[in-house]
C-alpha cells in the first residue's frame, strides 16, 4: 500500500497552496538502487516478520498498553528482520559492511551504517521508526513527528509499522503492511496541514521552524518545529493531518484469525468500556454483521468467535 494524501479541507480558500508532493533522491545519486530495495524489503515484512516473543496471559484492561509495552522491543525485532533481508536489499552483496542499527534518542532512530570508521559515507539512508498497535483505542498511529523538513535526508523514511498479537489477544506479534513516506515529505505535510488545511476556529496557524539544517543531528540538536499556537496539544500528531487516512481504511480491511482489524478493535473497545450484558451482547451481533460475510451461519460463528474471547477476557 502507498501512502495516499487527503485533498484539501472542506472550504477551503482558492489561495490555499497545494499539499506537498511524494519526494524521493535523485535518480543519479549512486545508491538510489539500495533506497529503492530498502523500500521493497519494508514492504516485505509482513510475511518475513520474526518475534521470539510469546505473550499470554494478558488482562482485558491491559491490552490497549500494548503499543507503550511493547512497543521498542518490537520496533527492535523490525531492525533484526530488516538485516535479515539483506538478500532483498543487497542481493550483490555491494554494501556488505553496512547494516541497520539503532541510534535512540535522535532523528532519525534507525540508520544504515557501516561497521568500519573509515568507510564513507557512514550512513547511507535513514528510517524513523514507529511500531503501532492496530487495535489501540484511537484507531490511529498516536506518535508525534515535530521534527523539521531540513534535517530530513533525501533518501530518508518514515515507516509506520502496525502488529496485533496473532491470536488476538496471546500468541506473537503479527506486522501488517507498513505505511512509508519520505521523511521531508511528511515533515513538510505535518507544517502544510497545520498552516492551512486544518479546521477549526482562528488565524494564528503558524509554525516556527528549527534553525537545524543538518543531516543526522546530534542528540542536543534541537530539530523539532513547533506551531505558534497549540492549546490542544496537537501539533505533531501526524496521523491527524489526514496523510494516513485511506492507508489506515485500507488497513483495517486486513484480517487476523479471519476477521477484520476493524472489527477486532470495535469489538475490544465494547468490552472493555464496562457495558451491561445487554449492550454487549448487541455489540457483538452488530460487528458480526458488520464484518460483511455473507452467509447467516458464518455471520452466527463470527458472532460466537467474538463472545468466545469475551469470555476469556471476563475471566482474567
Amino acid at each position: 500500500m502507498q501512502p495516499l494524501f487527503a485533498g484539501l479541507m472542506g472550504n477551503q480558500e482558492l489561495t490555499t497552496p497545494e499539499p506537498p508532493k511524494p519526494t524521493e533522491p535523485d535518480q543519479t545519486w549512486e545508491h538510489y538502487e539500495l533506497w529503492r530495495a530498502v523500500k521493497r524489503a519494508i514492504y516485505t515484512l509482513p510475511s518475513r516478520f520474526e518475534s521470539e516473543l510469546i505473550i499470554s496471559g494478558v488482562l482485558a484492561t491491559d491490552l490497549f498498553a500494548f503499543n507503550s509495552s511493547l512497543g521498542a522491543t518490537i520496533e527492535e525485532q523490525v531492525i533484526e528482520s530488516l538485516n535479515k533481508l539483506r538478500s532483498v536489499w543487497d542481493p550483490q552483496q555491494k554494501y556488505s559492511l553496512y547494516s541497520f542499527e539503532r541510534q535512540p534518542q535522535t532523528f532519525p532512530d534507525v540508520v544504515l551504517r557501516a561497521s568500519a570508521p573509515d568507510v564513507k559515507p557512514q550512513v547511507l539512508m535513514g528510517i524513523e521508526l514507529k511500531g503501532w498497535y492496530a487495535l489501540a483505542k484511537e484507531g490511529e498511529p498516536s506518535f508525534r513527528y515535530n521534527v523539521t523538513p531540513a534535517v530530513c535526508a533525501p533518501a530518508d523514511l518514515l515507516v509506520v509499522v502496525p502488529w496485533a498479537l496473532s491470536k488476538v489477544i496471546s500468541g506473537s506479534p503479527q506486522v501488517f503492511t507498513p505505511y512509508v513516506i519520505n521523511a521531508r515529505q511528511a515533515a513538510e505535510y505535518r507544517n502544510w496541514y497545520w498552516e492551512h488545511a486544518r479546521g477549526g476556529k482562528g488565524t494564528d496557524r503558524g509554525v516556527s521552524l528549527s534553525s537545524v539544517t543538518t543531516h543526522y543531528p546530534n542528540k542536543t540538536d534541537q530539530i523539532s518545529d513547533q506551531a505558534q499556537k497549540d492549546a490542544g496539544k496537537n501539533f505533531g500528531r501526524f496521523a491527524r493531518s489526514k496523510a494516513m487516512d485511506s492507508y489506515i481504511e485500507e488497513l483495517f480491511n486486513d484480517k487476523l484469525a479471519g476477521i477484520p482489524l476493524s472489527a477486532w478493535q470495535k469489538f475490544l473497545l465494547l468490552f472493555t468500556e464496562g457495558q451491561t450484558t445487554e449492550s454487549v451482547e448487541a455489540g457483538l451481533n452488530a460487528l458480526a454483521n458488520r464484518a460483511r460475510i455473507a452467509p447467516e451461519n458464518q455471520r452466527n460463528d463470527l458472532a460466537d468467535k467474538f463472545r468466545e474471547i469475551g469470555d476469556i477476557l471476563a475471566g482474567d
